[in-house]
C-alpha cells in the first residue's frame, strides 16, 4: 500500500487545529495497525457472491481459504481473481508459481508474448545449465506446449497471476506467497519416473504438437485447465509422470495454502500484554486441474519432504543423455559435411587454425 507524501511544515496552515498533531502522536504503531485492520475487515463482504470457479475451504482454527481455479490462458479467469481479492480482502494471496517462474509477474503482456514464442538455442542452453540435460530438455518441451497455445491464441500465459499480484498490493497488510514446488525438482522427479522409451515417446509427442486451439476451447477448459488437460492427454499412458507433475504438486500446493492460513497475531502495545490471534483469510490462485487434488488433501496430515527429494539418475537416464549428446555431435558433423570440403580446407588454411594445429602437433611430439 503506497503511503501518501507527508505535508512539509512550511506548507501546513499556521492557524490549523493543533490538537490533531498531539492526538496523532499519541497513537502507537499497534493502535494504527488495529485501526487499519478494522477498516480492512469492515470492507470485507461477510457473504461475498463469488465466481463459480471459487472453492471455499476452512481450517480447524477458523481461517478461510478461497481457491480460485483458473485457466492459464483466460481473460475470464483474470476477472475472477480480481473480483475474489477485492471482495474478501485477504491477508495472504498464494499463487501457483515458484521462484524460478516469478519473473512473469514483472513482465508486461507484450514482452511475455514475445518470450513465449521465441524458444531458441540460448534458452535451451540456459535451461540445461540450470536444471541439467534431462530436466532442461523437459522444461523446453513443456515451454513448447505453452508457446503453441500462445501462438494460437495471441495471449501470454499467467495473466491471472499478474492480476493477483497487482490486486494483492492494493489490499492493506496483504502478503504475496509463491505456492508451487520448485520447477527443477518437478522435472527431475518426472524424468526419473520414466523409462527410456517413455522419455523418447513423450519427447516425440511434445515436439510434434500442432493441433489448433480456439478461445472457446480455453473457456470450456474453465472446468479443467487447458495446458494441464493437453498435458494429461499426452501423458495419460504414463501414470508415474502424472503423479509427479500433477498429484505431487496438488499435495505441495495444499501444504502451502494451509501454511498461509495460520492465524494472524495482532501487535501488542507492550510485552506484558497477552498475545491475541485472529483467523486468516487467504486467496489461492491455481490451475483448475489442481482444485480437486487440493480438496482431496485438505484434511490430511501432509509431509512434503518425500516429494521434495530428487532421486539419483537411473541407467535409462544415462542412456538417454548419451543418445542426446550423440545426436547433437552427429548434427554438428553433418553440418560440417554440408559446408563442403573446400570451405573446410579454407578454414584450415587460416593463420589462426594453422597456429592451433602446430601447437597440437608440438604437444603430441613432447608426449
Amino acid at each position: 500500500m503506497a503511503a501518501a507524501d507527508p505535508m512539509s511544515s512550511s506548507d501546513a496552515p499556521e492557524d490549523g487545529p493543533k490538537e490533531t498533531s498531539s492526538v496523532s502522536q499519541n497513537i502507537t504503531d499497534a493502535d494504527a495497525f488495529k485501526i487499519l485492520l478494522e477498516m480492512k475487515i469492515k470492507k470485507r463482504q461477510k457473504k461475498p457472491t463469488l465466481p463459480s470457479t471459487v472453492t471455499e475451504l476452512d481450517t480447524e482454527d477458523g481461517s478461510k481459504v478461497y481457491v480460485v481455479g483458473t485457466a492459464h490462458f483466460s481473460d475470464s479467469s483474470k476477472k475472477d481473481v480480481v473480483k475474489t481479492i477485492q471482495d474478501v480482502q485477504p491477508d495472504v494471496v498464494v499463487v501457483e508459481l515458484c521462484q524460478y517462474r516469478v519473473s512473469m509477474l514483472k513482465m508486461d503482456e507484450k514482452t511475455l508474448l514475445k518470450e513465449a514464442k521465441e524458444i531458441n538455442l540460448e534458452k535451451l542452453q540456459q535451461a540445461i545449465k540450470q536444471n541439467g540435460v534431462m530436466s532442461g530438455l523437459m522444461q523446453m518441451l513443456l515451454l513448447k506446449v505453452s508457446a503453441h497455445i500462445t501462438e494460437q491464441l495471441g495471449m501470454a500465459p499467467g495473466g491471472e497471476f499478474r492480476e493477483a499480484f497487482k490486486e494483492a498490493s492494493k489490499v492493506p497488510f496483504c502478503k504475496f506467497h509463491l505456492g508451487d514446488r520448485p520447477i527443477p525438482v518437478t522435472f527431475k522427479r518426472a524424468i526419473a519416473a520414466l523409462s527410456f522409451w517413455q522419455k523418447v515417446k513423450l519427447a516425440w509427442g511434445l515436439c510434434f504438437l500442432s493441433d489448433p486451439i480456439s478461445k472457446d476451447d480455453v473457456e470450456k477448459c474453465k472446468q479443467k485447465d487447458l495446458l494441464e488437460q493437453m498435458m494429461a492427454e499426452m501423458i495419460g499412458e504414463f501414470p508415474d509422470l502424472h503423479r509427479t507433475i500433477v498429484s505431487e504438486r496438488d499435495i505441495y500446493l495444499t501444504y502451502m495454502l494451509k501454511q498461509a492460513a495460520k492465524q494472524i497475531e495482532l501487535p501488542r502495545a507492550s510485552e506484558s500484554e497477552p498475545r491475541k490471534y485472529i483467523p486468516a483469510v487467504v486467496v489461492g490462485v491455481v490451475g483448475m486441474g489442481h482444485v480437486p487434488g487440493i480438496e482431496k488433501n485438505w484434511n490430511s496430515d501432509l509431509n512434503i519432504q518425500e516429494i521434495m527429494s530428487v532421486p539419483p539418475p537411473s541407467a535409462s537416464n544415462k542412456i538417454f543423455k548419451f543418445v542426446i549428446k550423440a545426436t547433437v555431435f552427429g548434427l554438428m558433423g553433418y553440418g560440417c559435411y554440408r559446408i563442403g570440403q573446400r570451405t573446410v580446407q579454407f578454414i584450415l588454411s587460416m593463420p589462426a587454425a594453422q597456429n592451433y594445429l602446430q601447437k597440437l602437433t608440438e604437444i603430441r611430439s613432447h608426449h
